[in-house]
């Protein structure tokens, strides 16, 4: 049974999915306030662009819906915060031939940080957020646990593997429960706006493309594209543009679909495959680290589910060793461009998370 009048910070940006979690709880009986987060945006000498998470669409939209639920709204300004936690590590990655997943360091190091921040200045008891995810309390242990939403296809489980105990005894997710066509539909009662087609998988500080945005601010340096046998096919427009398993976009011609295999950042030389399954792009080890375990340590089961990308399955795995927070895990099956940059999250056969972590070569 939920303590009436229990205060609580909800993080808010006008979109379906923050309003919904923020009319569930109020009608479940608690006291909270709107939180809207100011993160950096891209300025020129001609137009500045609107980062998709805190645009002045997106706080227009959220003054209605804060109208409607009749609930206070307050700001909190992060734009330093963000351009130096997230834009620049984003940068950093990418100019050292990895591919980074922005989304999961803002939640590690501005929005919960922040939103814990905010909390404690006002005495609040908890905070929320929209994502799709469960937590559920341990009965043996008392530890607070991470699961996937009901809603396998938009579960975001993946983005939260960074969370600790002490966050997660903190963090309310009223949408877990929920699919995203209930939560909509919802919405739909209580007269919210939002579009149908609200839904983006874009990085919100990338106005146009991330090629563009790369181009804009790294050095890009061309050189040769190779097969793995050293015959050069090609051009590459800087190592930067480039990911493992890319297929599009290579301009080397031909029938056949040759695949990236490699990034040789030495000697600033692409590497491509045309047999990706006879390749390097093929492997059953990946190497972890910044290992982050939600119950405070590592499972005692050795054998694990793994998944490399946000959209792509788990696979089974085993974890092979593990020193201090780095780890070699090994897949039953070669798994394809296992891509350094991205996070590793570690799953139990009943979608719990254990953890994870960065890939790294």
């Amino acid at each position: 049974m939920v303590r009436k009048r229990k205060k609580v910070l909800v993080a808010m940006s006008g979109g379906v999915d923050s309003s919904m979690a923020a009319a569930l709880l109020k009608k479940q009986g608690y006291d909270f306030t709107g939180v809207f987060m100011h993160f950096w945006k891209e300025f020129d000498d001609k137009n500045q662009f609107e980062n998709k998470c805190c645009s002045l669409e997106s706080y227009e939209k959220l003054k209605t819906v804060c109208r409607i639920i009749n609930i206070p709204l307050i700001i909190i300004h992060a734009e330093k915060e963000f351009k130096r936690a997230v834009v620049d590590y984003f940068l950093t990655e990418y100019k050292k031939g990895q591919t980074p997943n922005p989304c999961i360091v803002c939640n590690q190091y501005i929005k919960f940080r922040l939103l814990i921040k905010k909390m404690l200045e006002l005495n609040a008891d908890n905070i929320a957020t929209g994502h799709y995810a469960m937590i559920k309390e341990s009965a043996k242990s008392q530890n607070m646990a991470l699961y996937k939403a009901k809603d396998k296809h938009k579960d975001q489980s993946y983005f939260l593997y960074t969370l600790n105990q002490k966050q997660l005894s903190r963090l309310l997710l009223p949408l877990g429960k929920y699919t995203k066509k209930e939560v909509k539909k919802m919405a739909k009662v209580l007269m919210l706006p939002y579009a149908e087609n609200e839904e983006s998988q874009d990085i919100c500080f990338v106005d146009n493309t991330i090629e563009a945005f790369l181009k804009k601010y790294l050095k890009l340096k061309p050189g040769l594209i190779f097969n793995e046998d050293g015959k050069i096919l090609g051009k590459h427009r800087g190592l930067p543009l480039y990911t493992l398993g890319q297929r599009k976009n290579l301009n080397i011609g031909g029938y056949v679909p040759y695949y990236v295999s490699q990034k040789d950042i030495a000697k600033n030389r692409l590497i491509v495959t045309n047999d990706p399954l006879k390749s390097q792009l093929y492997s059953c080890l990946v190497q972890v680290e910044n290992i982050n375990w939600i119950a405070g340590k590592m499972p005692k089961d050795d054998e694990i589910l793994v998944k490399t990308r946000y959209r792509s399955p788990e696979f089974s795995a085993i974890i092979r060793s593990i020193k201090k927070k780095r780890a070699l895990i090994e897949f039953l099956k070669p798994q394809m461009a296992i891509t350094p940059g991205q996070s590793a999250v570690f799953y139990d056969k009943k979608g719990k998370v254990l953890g994870g972590g960065i890939i790294y070569l």
